[in-house]
């Protein structure tokens, strides 16, 4: 296994860990989730740009990478939920743009058709992955109040924002393989 697989693999071998430092009770457990998630989002960007650089793309980076990232913001964002941080209606957005892609992916994937990350997806997740860094370290830093949870609700919902247009651009581009008429 090469390296960008490696780091796809930590990826989703810290989230757990990021799950129980956030959702378990003990002294500085969001700063340890923030570590676990901060170190997990920055092998997305290492993965993807070694893999490139390197010549190391392989169909289980291909598979696993969005995988990945998709279980990493889901667990994230349902936590998040879970502990009163974020609108769960913005949360169920993103996650249905998530299946909806993975569906897509699946169909298309039966007619050779790897549907890669455009620039609106990437502009998402990225976006997706500050948000919760950003809501996390204000959580940790000041505590919970009725001012952070708006500014934590706008971050979620410009994600969602985000989510629902790249969500749009995939099925335009990819509209042939799932037009109901066909």
């Amino acid at each position: 296994m090469n390296l960008p697989n490696k780091l796809t693999v930590l990826r989703v071998v810290l989230i757990p860990f990021y799950v129980a430092a956030l959702l378990l009770d003990f002294p500085y457990h969001i700063f340890v989730a923030i570590t676990f998630f901060s170190a997990a989002a920055i092998t997305d960007w290492f993965d993807g740009k070694l893999a490139r650089e390197r010549g190391l793309v392989t169909n289980f980076g291909k598979f696993l990478d969005p995988l990945a990232d998709k279980m990493l913001v889901m667990s994230a964002l349902v936590c998040m939920t879970a502990v009163g941080w974020c609108d769960p209606v913005a949360v169920i957005i993103i996650l249905a743009r998530e299946f909806m892609v993975s569906g897509l992916r699946l169909v298309t994937a039966g007619e050779g058709i790897v549907v890669a990350a455009g620039m609106w997806g990437k502009a998402k997740t990225a976006f997706t992955l500050f948000a919760v860094i950003a809501i996390m370290t204000f959580e940790a830093f000041f505590g919970h109040s009725d001012t952070l949870y708006y500014v934590s609700e706008l971050l979620v919902w410009i994600s969602a924002v985000l989510t629902i247009i790249s969500g749009g651009v995939y099925v335009k581009q990819y509209w042939a393989y799932i037009d109901p008429r066909k």
